[in-house]
């Protein structure tokens, strides 16, 4: 099996609101150190061994479904699964 790592995040241009709400409330439990917070998705998907145009394939899962290309970006890690 292949497992690929996939991180979603929105881009540096968009104004994260959540991140936002995070960082305002980590200020207010003491910690007044955090400067920024930007939130963002994680999945994993595993795959056969036999896959062949794995990069093809996790391109096109991500710009189709997971991630929404006029806001976020991603990027993954490929790895095999012990």
């Amino acid at each position: 099996m292949i497992l690929v790592k996939i991180y979603v995040t929105l881009k540096d241009s968009v104004v994260d609101v959540q991140g936002e709400a995070i960082k305002d409330a980590t200020h207010t439990m003491g910690y007044p150190g955090v400067s920024e917070v930007r939130m963002g998705k994680y999945f994993e998907l595993k795959f056969d061994d036999s896959t062949e145009s794995l990069e093809k394939d996790v391109d096109e899962i991500c710009d189709g479904l997971l991630a929404n290309p006029n806001i976020e970006s991603y990027r993954y890690e490929i790895a095999e699964e012990a």
